[in-house]
């Protein structure tokens, strides 16, 4: 029996047949929506690759059912620039060589986003690490991770008192 799961995907109201109540909101995202920045790591809520937020929280979208978030506001790496204009996070990602392979990208930048907006990041770096440790890195960019992060929070801070 196909049931309508209703989702504002980065800010657009979506009505989305699913027809397996067991389809994870990873899956409905880049097989049935085309949102491919979510990567598939392990598929088993363990290394963060998947992470999405969902109504301003951080999840692993791969343990997900998607119909459980009927209703939900989902933001994907796709949700966070402006047009051409990158994300503080997503800059600071590019600026600080966040990254090697990228695979794990997306999520590390959804988190990042989260874990700043949930004011938990600071200024220092063992708090950063440990808000983050969710997310994993094969390639070990954790050094410059963690920068990016440290230079997202400063420049959104700047933002803010601006």
């Amino acid at each position: 029996m196909t049931q309508i799961l209703n989702l504002t995907i980065n800010g657009t109201s979506q009505d989305i047949p699913i027809d397996d109540p067991r389809a994870t909101l990873l899956d409905v995202l880049r097989e049935r929506i085309g949102l491919t920045g979510t990567k598939k790591g392990c598929d088993r809520g363990q290394c963060g690759a998947c992470t999405v937020l969902i109504d301003g929280r951080r999840i692993n979208s791969c343990l997900a059912l998607a119909l459980s978030y009927d209703g939900a506001e989902i933001t994907t790496v796709e949700g966070l620039a402006q047009g051409e204009l990158l994300h503080p996070v997503q800059a600071a990602f590019i600026e600080a060589d966040g990254f090697q392979c990228g695979y794990c990208t997306p999520g590390q930048i959804m988190s990042a986003v989260a874990l700043i907006a949930e004011g938990e990041a600071g200024l220092d770096p063992e708090r950063v690490r440990e808000g983050m440790s969710g997310n994993l890195c094969r390639c070990a960019a954790y050094a410059g991770i963690t920068e990016a992060v440290l230079k997202a929070t400063r420049a959104m801070n700047r933002e803010d008192a601006a």
